[in-house]
């Protein structure tokens, strides 16, 4: 159906929200407002939906939710022949509703919902639906998205983000409906009287925190430390949880970036709340030269990814980055459980192909297992779910991607900020006793090992004419491929879409054995360039690794790769 036909059909039938009806009122006669709303449907994958709030196919509003949730209770039921489902949601704009018309579809449909009654953590929603024992769930956010966005995370049975052949087989059935003829609803209030939607008890939450709780390595040391931190929420889910869990832990002294510590989906502070950039994390900075913390601590509004700045030694606050802070944590927890005695035989360390391989010459040290999975936190789940099938998950110790994403347990199959900043406060406390800093560990092990700096780029494409030209700049890359970065001659190409890894020299093949992505990494040596188009986002990313002997010398190779890559790619 074309964008204008389509576009008659919404103007008839999309009549339930007012702000969509006046949306759509407002691009009448707009051909390319039009197109840009209709020009595609928001697809449904691993990620589940992503996408701007708004009227249209291609955008994220209730009649996109509801069909969406068709397809996933079709899938339940033919696959499972029903089951419950578990639901929440963080503090973007309509997030609450969106979680309600999914609660109403699923129970339409003969199917039980487990909702929250208020905001929560994603890792919570992955523990719901554990500790429900349930056959899919629904985490509405868009992590760490500006505020025009909202998605529609889907998880499968086992706590993980669905893999790609549920997503396939949810996506079939998204195909098959029409969006407004095809999806069956029920009352709400009715739902609830039924039994068939629960709101989830406070004790639910309490087990959840007792489990992270369990993941300390040195259970106590934070109780008179003296350890003082500057947290913010970003006007995020992690502000309760967060807070009660280092309390818990003996953590008092904790001062909350007050713009930021209740909910607010606009995100007027920071209009990208992302722990990554530093202008999410101003704020905080501002305070800490107020305040003069141990730490700062910063969680994304769904509370999954959390972002660290540590004091230096003239006053100032430095930003710890992502691939930083999993190298310390992973550090901290191999040689403490060492020192110990409590690491298992055969640990295993699990991070991101795009993550920084310093951490694989730290688990050499340890004699750790390291196993680097595809970009997405649902790869790290996927091995803890097989550890666990084989009766070894107490092997599994850590996983983390670069993207300020950690984990340790096995209690939930998502990366969570709640029990990282709980080892990251821990692990200030364990190191303030010696007297050093965090910044003081990080350069140290850099002194060990070497200069590792791990670099992300992104570069946006909008629109349809975006989304094109990020499938010819990949597809040119397979065709013609890069040969020289930065005057080094490329010695290993690594394909994730055809799983090959070809030696430019020898040109020997070897087979990849992971699932196909759309990937490219071009291997220098010690340095290395990866691209990959987002999985959530209309964006390429360069990650760019340059070792040097210094820290000056890793920042030199690093804008020389910088420079050379953006101009064989035209970015």
């Amino acid at each position: 159906m074309e964008c204008k036909t389509l576009y008659d059909v919404w103007c008839k039938k999309a009549t339930e929200d007012n702000d969509l009806v006046e949306e759509l009122k407002s691009i009448q006669g707009d051909d390319e407002q039009i197109l840009d709303r209709f020009y595609k449907n928001l697809k449904f994958g691993t990620a589940g939906l992503r996408g701007i709030i708004g009227a249209g196919t291609n955008r994220m509003n209730i009649y996109v939710v509801r069909q969406a949730t068709q397809g996933l209770a079709n899938y339940v039921n033919n696959t499972y022949g029903g089951g419950a489902v578990a639901i929440s949601h963080d503090s973007r704009i309509k997030a609450d509703v969106f979680m309600i018309e999914s609660a109403k579809v699923l129970a339409a449909n003969g199917i039980k919902v487990y909702i929250t009654k208020e905001l929560q953590p994603t890792p919570v929603l992955s523990f719901l639906v554990r500790h429900f024992k349930c056959k899919a769930g629904i985490m509405v956010t868009a992590s760490h998205n500006s505020a025009e966005y909202n998605g529609y995370k889907a998880y499968g049975y086992d706590g993980c983000q669905m893999t790609d052949v549920a997503a396939g087989m949810v996506y079939d059935e998204i195909q098959k409906l029409d969006i407004f003829e095809d999806v069956k609803i029920m009352d709400f209030d009715t739902a609830v009287s039924e039994g068939m939607i629960e709101y989830v008890e406070d004790e639910v939450y309490t087990e959840y925190l007792k489990n992270v709780k369990e993941q300390q390595v040195n259970p106590g040391i934070c109780e008179n430390a003296g350890l003082k931190v500057v947290y913010t929420p970003l006007n995020g889910c992690g502000n309760k949880p967060v807070r009660r869990v280092l309390k818990e832990i003996g953590i008092d002294d904790v001062t909350v970036v007050p713009e930021q510590e209740l909910p607010d989906g606009n995100f007027t502070t920071c209009p990208y709340p992302n722990p990554e950039r530093k202008e999410a994390l101003q704020l905080g900075l501002d305070l800490c030269e107020k305040v003069k913390p141990d730490l700062l601590l910063a969680t994304d509004p769904d509370s999954d990814r959390v972002g660290i700045a540590v004091p230096v030694e003239d006053g100032s606050y430095r930003l710890i980055t992502g691939n930083e802070t999993g190298i310390m944590l992973t550090n901290y927890l191999l040689s403490v459980r060492k020192a110990q005695g409590t690491l298992p035989e055969k640990p295993i360390v699990v991070r991101t192909i795009v993550s920084s391989v310093l951490i694989d010459e730290i688990c050499k040290k340890y004699n750790c297992e390291l196993r680097a999975v595809l970009t997405g936190f649902k790869y790290i789940g996927e091995i803890i779910l097989n550890l666990e099938k084989n009766n070894e998950k107490e092997r599994y110790i850590f996983g983390f991607e670069e993207s300020y994403g950690y984990l340790a347990g096995t209690y939930v199959r998502d990366k969570d900020a709640v029990v990282a900043s709980m080892l990251i406060c821990e692990m200030a406390a364990y190191y303030r006793k010696q007297g050093k800093t965090l910044a003081n560990v990080i350069d140290k092990i850099y002194a060990e090992y070497g200069y590792y700096r791990n670099t992300t780029l992104s570069f946006t494409f909008e629109g349809a004419a975006g989304m094109k030209k990020m499938q010819e700049l990949m597809s040119g890359l397979r065709s013609n491929p890069i040969s020289v970065i930065n005057n080094e001659k490329v010695k290993v190409i690594r394909d994730y879409l055809v799983s090959e890894e070809r030696d430019i020299e020898s040109g020997e093949v070897n087979s990849i054995d992971l699932p196909k992505s759309d990937v490219i990494q071009f291997d220098l040596g010690k340095n290395s360039v990866i691209v990959r188009p987002s999985g959530t986002e209309p964006k390429i990313k360069l990650y760019i690794t340059a070792v040097g002997k210094t820290d000056a010398e890793s920042v030199k190779i690093t804008d020389s790769i910088t420079a050379d890559m953006k101009a064989q790619l035209g970015l």
